[in-house]
């Protein structure tokens, strides 16, 4: 080391905020783990207890389909009767057991503090049972996190925890029943991170990581244990890729297609001139009718997505079925009843990999129900990665994993460019709640107060008197509010005008302080941490000290400002930088 140089100083600072309480939530998130798991056991178990009820007026909870029934022209009153007990119980129970399930959660987490009341978890997975269990074409996923995280917020709420710590606990429980009804833990991890955590941080992270792999682990001794829908394919050619890029965009255009669709249907809904309650009703009279024709519409459809995949289904029978599907689930959906958006996505983009498939160019035709299935998953809920590694653990096809990759991305690139919102966001916004869901670090937090601190504060030392200090700080020329008063280079506190008017002129302005210390600020402490600090305290300023409490500086709220400015050079202005030898750029 040479002279000129000297030793870095460890400043106490780290990557991470590392507080123990990390391991009590984490605690928590693995017993929520595996209540959300049973609990996913459960809804599957209603699903198929009222799909016997109701097609076959059996009890029974074997694994059946709707599209079996032998009811005839009566299979149109089935779901009539379904969308009926939903609307009860939608308005005499809990009105929060309407719509899709992953838009509630995301309401709770940002505009409720994330609590849900015990209604919730008890109505929700009920209501949504019957709905797919009289033919709704929904997913069970969409219901099972809304019901999961109603769980983890309750248990939530009878510890003494933060806002924050409780939207761990209800995002842990929420994508603890994805992965129990999927098996695919990291894809439930991903969707966490992508839409429901708004943050990337270990306190989230890992509570979440420990609940899904708890759900993971149950799964088998509950559910049932490998891939949903096992297949392999060949690797793809580079020719393949001109492919994917044609997937993407036409699974973005439908993404943007079935969103601005449903929409208007449940924006048709509100002119009846009937109350919402009867609105799930009236979706059901339309799924009735699609079901008479195409019995496979019907229900969750896990069966008609493996055929899709497996290519076991006639182009002509197939796009009569998606397009009944595609009708009849924006019309109930539309109508508010109960039920998942997963499922019907995937059927629809699957089928549309089916029908295209044996006409595009490169590789494996087998492989593009896949391909379509992840990218229309990626673009309409704007979760490019969660829906790749949802498609990987689905299958366990590593060889599609490319191809899933850039159709994904580009499906996900045009719904940013042409979407406002997604399938999700935009309930939430009609709710009257705007939701940017991009998200960086903090500026405040990448910066130190001693980055932007003034290093030069006016101080008043402790011994001078009241009345020389109000001539001298507080008069004519006054500079600040409030200074920060020393006794020997340690500070004492803060002064202001109002603490020392009403003293006494020959008094000492250091005999104004108690024994407490004051509020101050650390060198090593980041902005952002000051910046709630100040807010919390309604204050303007504090001065900085080094370990031994002696003044250092002076920190403000237009020092704040710093940062934020440091960003807008980071991405708003733009250069070229051509290096034409060394230590010299222009």
């Amino acid at each position: 080391m040479s002279q000129h140089e000297s030793k870095p100083q460890y400043d106490g600072r780290r990557d991470f905020d590392g507080k123990a309480r990390l391991l009590l939530i984490a605690a928590i998130a693995a017993v929520i783990g595996a209540l959300s798991t049973v609990t996913a056991d459960l809804l599957l178990h209603a699903i198929r207890f009222f799909t016997n009820l109701f097609f076959f007026q059996t009890l029974s909870t074997a694994a059946t389909s709707p599209a079996d029934n032998t009811l005839g022209a009566w299979v149109i009153a089935v779901p009539v009767i379904g969308g009926l007990v939903i609307g009860l119980i939608a308005r005499y129970g809990s009105e929060q057991i309407r719509g899709h399930g992953i838009p509630e959660a995301i309401e709770a987490i940002l505009f409720k503090k994330s609590t849900m009341s015990p209604k919730v978890a008890v109505l929700k997975p009920v209501a949504s049972g019957i709905a797919i269990g009289s033919g709704g074409p929904f997913g069970a996923e969409g219901p099972i996190i809304m019901t999961g995280g109603a769980i983890g917020s309750l248990i939530a709420q009878h510890f003494h925890l933060s806002g924050a710590e409780r939207k761990a606990l209800l995002v842990a429980g929420a994508v603890a029943g994805m992965t129990a009804v999927f098996g695919t833990p990291i894809a439930a991890l991903l969707l966490a991170v992508e839409l429901l955590l708004f943050e990337l941080r270990p306190r989230s992270l890992a509570p979440v990581a420990v609940a899904c792999a708890v759900a993971g682990f149950l799964r088998p001794l509950l559910i049932d244990s490998g891939p949903l829908f096992p297949m392999q394919t060949a690797v793809m050619p580079p020719l393949a890729l001109g492919s994917c890029v044609i997937a993407g965009l036409l699974c973005g255009a439908m993404a943007w297609l079935l969103s601005t669709a449903l929409y208007r249907v449940e924006d048709a809904f509100h002119k009846l001139p009937v109350h919402w309650m009867w609105w799930p009703a009236i979706g059901g009279l339309a799924v009735g009718i699609g079901g008479y024709f195409q019995p496979r519409a019907l229900g969750v459809g896990y069966d008609v997505i493996g055929d899709l995949l497996s290519n076991h289904l006639a182009a002509s029978a197939l796009a009569a079925l998606l397009l009944v599907k595609a009708v009849i689930w924006l019309i109930a959906l539309g109508s508010g009843t109960s039920g998942g958006v997963l499922a019907p996505l995937l059927m629809l983009g699957a089928g549309l990999g089916a029908l295209l498939g044996p006409y595009l160019p490169g590789g494996d035709p087998a492989i593009w129900p896949l391909v379509f299935m992840a990218a229309t998953l990626g673009g309409m809920m704007r979760a490019p990665v969660m829906a790749v590694v949802f498609a990987f653990e689905l299958t366990q096809d590593a060889n599609a994993l490319l191809p899933v990759l850039a159709a994904a991305t580009v499906a996900y690139g045009f719904t940013v460019l042409t979407m406002h919102r997604s399938i999700l966001t935009e309930k939430i916004a009609r709710r009257g709640h705007h939701i940017f869901r991009e998200y960086s670090i903090d500026p405040l937090e990448r910066h130190s107060v001693a980055e932007v601190m003034s290093t030069k504060p006016i101080s008043i030392d402790a011994e001078a008197r009241v009345e020389d200090v109000l001539a001298s700080h507080f008069g004519l020329h006054q500079q600040h509010r409030a200074y920060p008063v020393t006794r020997n280079g340690i500070l004492v506190g803060m002064l202001d005008r109002t603490a020392i008017e009403a003293r006494p002129a020959t008094r000492k302005v250091g005999e104004l302080y108690g024994v407490n210390p004051p509020l101050m600020a650390l060198e090593a402490e980041t902005c952002r941490t000051l910046a709630t600090r100040l807010a919390v305290h309604q204050l303007e300023r504090l001065p900085v000290v080094d370990g031994e409490r002696r003044l250092v500086g002076i920190i403000s709220r237009s020092d704040l400002v710093k940062p934020a400015l440091a960003l807008h050079d980071e991405e708003q202005e733009r250069q070229t930088m051509r290096r034409f030898w060394p230590g010299k750029v222009t």
